[in-house]
């Protein structure tokens, strides 16, 4: 069974960074493709950023091209979301999740944490 639990979300001005940390257990990272997702009040879960097993390949939502980087920490089985140049659109929970990753596309799976709120003020 695959729990999630996502962390680092807090309130930042716009232009600010911050970094999220995903730590997932009863998987490992080094075998699976990751992802991130974020959701609004009201709005459905919107694809992000997904990294390939391997880290040899990611694929980022045309939103956060150049500001958002995606990574893994093999030894500590710890996922990151490194997000700069912050913008207000990007206010949302934010939740890591574990899937497939092929043909340039990342495919989530069915597991998801209870998220991290990420809040950007103007």
């Amino acid at each position: 069974q695959v729990h999630l639990v996502e962390s680092g979300g807090r309130l930042v001005q716009a232009g600010e960074d911050l970094r999220l940390s995903c730590a997932p257990s009863g998987t490992s990272i080094s075998y699976n493709a990751m992802g991130w997702y974020r959701q609004e009040p009201g709005k459905d879960r919107e694809f992000v950023v997904g990294i390939s097993w391997n880290s040899v390949s990611s694929v980022y939502a045309d939103s956060v091209k150049g500001r958002f980087f995606i990574s893994k920490d093999i030894s500590a089985n710890r996922l990151y979301l490194q997000m700069n140049n912050l913008k207000p659109e990007d206010t949302a929970v934010y939740f890591c999740n574990v899937g497939d990753y092929y043909a340039g596309k990342y495919r989530h799976g069915d597991s998801w944490g209870q998220g991290t709120q990420v809040t950007i003020s103007s």
